[in-house]
């Protein structure tokens, strides 16, 4: 499994967590990650609203430059956003040879538009993929009750992405699920987190958030999975805040889902980097990684779970 890697501008900064955690559990599976070169922002939702023709250059810049350098591979990319502008462009290029030259025009390169693009979640869990994952979890997550958070970049629209669901995606319940989890039935897995809104329009974008977990929290969940950093950045950061107005406070840590299949592989909270979220994770963790309870005199299993779990 080889593929060319987008990394996007969140990667060593808001979104480390997801590129260290994502990093794990690619080289226990064999998955190969080649960095596209000279790669530039993908200008994700603010060049749409400044040019269309600057929202589809800046994906085709570094599209074009990976054919350029003789890395013929698919695209994967692990941010939600920049997977949501590459796979526009790469369908834009594709509809006409008058888009196509209108981008190399602009770029000033030459561009096929040969690669397709993908998600690190649906790279992940495509077949080929789930094998090696399986093989490599050694500790089940104890049926932790996770409720996978798809947001709206990676669904819609669904022309161009063509996710597996547009209202209904399974991928990441698939793989929380090979992982020991149970995922949740609930009704707010492609909601919009309010994205970038949540600095330009606080009050009402706060609603948004407020009712992710709302909604989580009222199916049981006991921790939230994400495929997205503005998804992540936007839940862990500002759950504290809204539990300011509740008279009962939400206690759902968000995770990226990397992060639990890493856990369930073995690695340490540190290593993947957990232990730099804003909400606390002890609990969901210490539930996770809890050892099997010992038989008891009679043959029976206790119930009991021990109170101090280190995670490895």
């Amino acid at each position: 499994m080889r593929y060319a890697y987008f990394p996007g501008c969140s990667a060593a900064s808001t979104g480390i967590s997801f590129t260290l955690s994502a990093s794990y559990v690619a080289k226990r599976i064999g998955l190969e990650l080649v960095e596209m070169p000279d790669w530039c922002c993908c200008g994700t939702s603010a060049a749409l609203v400044t040019s269309r023709d600057l929202a589809h250059a800046l994906p085709a810049r570094s599209l074009a430059l990976a054919e350029q350098a003789g890395l013929d591979l698919d695209v994967v990319t692990p941010c939600a956003g920049c997977f949501s502008s590459l796979k526009r462009t790469v369908h834009y290029a594709r509809q006409s040879d008058k888009n196509r030259h209108r981008l190399e025009e602009i770029i000033e390169l030459p561009y096929a538009a040969t690669a397709d693009v993908m998600s690190l979640l649906e790279v992940m869990a495509r077949p080929e993929a789930m094998e090696p994952l399986a093989a490599a979890i050694t500790k089940s997550l104890n049926g932790l009750r996770v409720a996978s958070y798809y947001g709206c970049a990676l669904v819609r629209p669904q022309e161009v992405t063509c996710f597996d669901d547009p209202e209904d995606p399974q991928s990441m319940d698939s793989l929380m699920e090979l992982a020991g989890a149970e995922p949740v039935r609930w009704a707010f897995k492609t909601e919009c987190c309010g994205a970038s809104h949540q600095i330009s329009e606080p009050h009402g974008a706060r609603r948004l958030i407020a009712r992710v977990f709302e909604n989580a929290a009222a199916n049981g969940a006991e921790a939230i999975a994400v495929a997205c950093p503005l998804c992540m950045l936007n839940l862990d950061m500002r759950e504290a805040g809204i539990n300011e107005s509740r008279a009962v406070p939400f206690d759902i840590p968000v995770f990226y889902f990397t992060e639990l299949l890493g856990l369930a592989m073995g690695g340490s909270a540190r290593r993947l980097g957990i232990d730099r979220h804003f909400w606390p994770t002890g609990k969901a963790v210490r539930k996770a990684l809890a050892p099997p309870p010992e038989p008891s005199p009679d043959n029976h299993s206790t119930s009991e779970l021990p109170q101090e779990v280190t995670v490895a």
